[in-house]
């Protein structure tokens, strides 16, 4: 994979196994190497740089969170892409199905933006991944009702714009085999690839690459 010239940037491992889960399940073709940023701050610090190319990297795609504000996020994006002066036609809002642009000049970099969850709501990888619970599950219920109680009487010690990330690791925790990663938990079938929002990413990733 390392003389490969398609580039998935992402957040963290949580996000870089998920992916990799899913391309397995949707038999997405290995023509990207998914890499590890060690947070959206690296990300979006390195993107104008990534932008300028390297002679080796032809497509970059990034994947980051929404967090609590997804205007505030693709009001980021946009203005790296915008001050490249390498893509026109620019839209004010994120796409719904994902962001891929063509360069001006077809010597210069294509990209692709996806943020977490679904281009369109605040929140994060966790809320994609709670997604893919089963609608009949009969343990979330159960964890909502935990999270809420502790939430109430304040002994929570995660900052409540966290709230997604404990709820779909108390989940997890509660699983066959507890504590299991969210790209295993893929693998494993603790989540379900089904939800619509696995195919729309997965046609975004196909889409920016293949």
């Amino acid at each position: 994979m390392d003389n490969m010239t398609q580039t998935l940037l992402v957040e963290g491992n949580d996000d870089r196994f998920l992916i990799y889960a899913l391309c397995e399940k949707f038999n997405v073709k290995e023509t990207f190497k998914v890499e590890d940023c060690q947070g959206l701050d690296n990300i979006i610090i390195g993107f104008p740089i990534r932008l300028k190319g390297d002679g080796e990297i032809n497509t970059i795609g990034i994947v980051v969170d929404a967090d609590v504000n997804i205007q505030s996020r693709w009001r980021q994006i946009r203005d790296v892409l915008v001050n490249s002066n390498l893509y026109a036609d620019i839209p004010e809002e994120c796409p719904s199905d994902g962001l891929i642009l063509l360069p001006i000049n077809p010597d210069d970099i294509k990209v692709g933006v996806w943020i977490m969850p679904n281009n369109r709501s605040n929140g994060m990888l966790e809320d994609f991944a709670t997604f893919l619970i089963p609608k009949d599950d009969s343990l979330l219920p159960e964890v909502d009702k935990v999270l809420t109680d502790i939430e109430t009487r304040k002994l929570n010690r995660y900052n409540p714009t966290h709230h997604s990330k404990a709820r779909i690791h108390t989940w997890l925790a509660w699983q066959k085999d507890p504590g299991t990663p969210l790209g295993w938990a893929v693998t494993k079938k603790y989540l379900s690839a089904t939800h619509p929002i696995c195919q729309d990413f997965v046609n975004w990733l196909n889409a920016l690459y293949n």
